[in-house]
């Protein structure tokens, strides 16, 4: 039976998006800690370095992140673990995120001019105050614009923690729908907050691009 969308039904969906800000979040967060380190291995001149990072990169940049959901929840049982789908959806998220902002941020360490390396290595810094001090810096300003358009992306991302039981914007969307029978106007409302958490950072990451260009 067709039933109107009630303040109960409006408030569900600011709890989901409450979770769905927090999730992403926390895998941005996570994942830029993580993708400092993937993108340091990425450009390390030990070899193996690299190549744990390469294969880091392309297992979770080649497989669906719906798959990937699906092994930190349910694969995880295999060894004896037993995970929320808060904690779950977390991880996944993070590891996800982790893999595509260090090659973002690895590209942005490589699009350095090599003089800026020979100049601190010329002024006898040591290898971490060289990157902390140098390097990190301007590989981040140069990565900037690529990584809210990816922060972009992991918001709109976190729609698929929905299949794991995770009760986010979309699934509350979901329960709603079922429960008033009305699709239409719910995921409309929940596409119109997408929206408006999305549109304002790529308006700023176009924004960034574009100064950017005009600077160099």
């Amino acid at each position: 039976m067709v039933r109107e969308i009630s303040v109960n039904d409006l408030w569900m969906l600011l709890e989901g998006l409450k979770w769905t800000i927090l999730l992403s979040g926390i895998a941005f967060v996570g994942g830029g800690l993580m993708g400092v380190l993937i993108a340091l291995m990425r450009t390390s001149t030990i070899k193996p370095l690299r190549w744990l990072a390469y294969l880091y990169i392309e297992v979770f940049q080649g497989t669906p992140l719906l798959m990937q959901l699906f092994v930190f929840y349910y694969g995880v049982s295999l060894v004896g673990l037993d995970v929320s789908a808060w904690v779950a959806a977390a991880i996944g998220l993070t590891a996800h995120s982790s893999a595509f902002l260090g090659e973002i941020w690895r590209g942005g360490i490589e699009a350095v001019p090599l003089g800026q390396t020979e100049a601190a290595r010329a002024l006898g810094l040591p290898y971490r105050n060289r990157m902390a001090d140098v390097i990190l810096p301007q590989a981040f300003k140069i990565s900037l614009p690529a990584t809210i358009g990816f922060l972009v992306g992991l918001v709109k991302g976190t729609s698929l923690v929905a299949i794991i039981g995770f009760t986010e914007l979309t699934r509350a969307g979901q329960v709603i729908s079922n429960n008033t029978f009305q699709p239409l106007i719910v995921f409309g409302i929940v596409g119109a907050i997408y929206f408006a958490l999305c549109w304002p950072l790529s308006l700023l990451s176009g924004r960034l691009e574009k100064k950017m260009a005009f600077g160099r």
